[in-house]
């Protein structure tokens, strides 16, 4: 847990590491991930001595930003995903299409 941390902060560690270990990720991402996250929240509420730019003047919390980037490495977001937008958008002739041809038909 990180240093000069409050009883708040040490329940938010836990759980975040605990979630990220129900997830699969390893215990040592896990531990970084958790920290991360806390000390940047520590930042955010004038909690720590020292806090990066962005750490402070990001607009969105951890929380609030949730799985925003997930899915946007190399493949991007999988097919069934792209299939559920194509779906809500109601774009004819989805059923049929492969997932290259879901990105176009999206404008992706």
């Amino acid at each position: 847990m990180p240093a000069g941390s409050n009883a708040k902060r040490e329940r938010q560690y836990e759980h975040i590491k605990e979630s990220q270990q129900e997830r699969g990720t390893s215990e040592s991402r896990a531990e970084e991930i958790a920290a991360r996250t806390v000390n940047k929240e520590r930042a955010r509420s004038g909690e720590s001595r020292t806090a990066s730019k962005t750490s402070t003047q990001d607009k969105k919390s951890a929380y609030q930003r949730g799985g925003e980037h997930s899915h946007e490495g190399a493949q991007g977001p999988t097919k069934d995903q792209l299939y559920a937008e194509a779906r809500k958008k109601n774009i004819d002739g989805r059923s049929s299409m492969n997932k290259e041809q879901l990105r176009k038909a999206l404008g992706r």
